[in-house]
């Protein structure tokens, strides 16, 4: 098993770059694909590109695709987004690598630490009252969850497997967020809230895509499932975010900004499991 640190390491470096190849056939998976990246097909492999929430030309007004998106580009290079990545390009460490292609296992592992880190989320925003606009909102993920890390264990003959160090760690960072009580450290949990809850909606997805072609014979999991128009959800969610953060102080605001980076450093800790050698498991 590799240290937590190395697998942090591991996690940060897929998070920068994006985009991780899994197989021959050139399908590609995100490591942690932030809300602000638009997936679109194209006749080559799935192809990253930036997104605006309200459309590529949009202006900017609100928090979220103002400050919290120019955050994200900091951590996207120009071939993620053209327009507005500033991160540099890092080349491969061994570009002439075999891809690895996940199995059923690793796909039930990845299922297992997501659970664990929506239920800490759940657990956090059900216990805090100055949190609760964040309960019952349509976009909560442990049931659907639980329904297929059952179907993954009947179907493919698994045993369920024991939650693996990057679902506990996040977890338990979440915790340490929120651990001083009402009213502290509400921008930080925020910034990690949305980051996961929204990317799950947007390059999330493509990995569901991507894992039901490849292992599920094109078998969509609840996961990828919600009750009702996802859009519609979302957009309720980011305006309660919006009126939030048009209540903050620029400290705070920078606290909501300043934890970007983390998110995608334990969001590609968990996308890990679908990588091989790296997975916590």
């Amino acid at each position: 098993m590799k240290s937590l640190s190395s697998q942090k390491t591991n996690g940060a470096k897929m998070a920068a770059l994006m985009l991780l190849f899994i197989s021959s056939t050139r399908t590609e998976v995100a490591a942690f694909s932030s809300p602000f990246i638009r997936h679109t097909r194209t006749t080559n492999p799935i192809s990253l590109n930036m997104h605006g929430h309200g459309g590529d030309t949009a202006v900017a007004t609100g928090f979220i695709d103002s400050e919290l998106r120019g955050a994200a580009m900091r951590l996207h290079t120009r071939k993620q987004a053209p327009k507005e990545g500033e991160a540099p390009e890092k080349p491969s460490e061994k570009p002439d690598a075999p891809r690895y292609v996940p199995t059923h296992q690793d796909y039930l592992n990845f299922l297992v630490d997501s659970q664990h880190v929506y239920q800490a989320m759940e657990d956090i925003v059900n216990s805090r009252s100055d949190l609760a606009m964040f309960r019952n909102t349509g976009m909560e993920r442990t049931k659907p969850l639980e329904t297929d890390i059952q179907f993954m264990c009947s179907e493919y003959n698994l045993e369920r497997p024991e939650v693996g160090q990057a679902g506990l760690s996040y977890a338990e960072e979440l915790k340490r967020i929120t651990s001083n009580g009402e009213g502290k450290n509400v921008p930080e949990f925020v910034c990690h809230f949305y980051n996961h809850y929204f990317a799950h909606t947007a390059g999330g997805r493509m990995i569901g895509k991507q894992m039901s072609a490849l292992l599920l014979d094109k078998k969509t999991l609840e996961f990828y499932k919600w009750d009702g128009d996802i859009n519609k959800i979302k957009a309720a969610v980011k305006e309660v975010i919006e009126g939030m953060a048009a209540k903050w102080t620029q400290e705070e605001k920078d606290e909501c900004v300043g934890a970007t980076a983390a998110t995608f450093r334990y969001g590609g800790m968990l996308n890990a499991n679908l990588s091989g050698g790296s997975s916590p498991h």
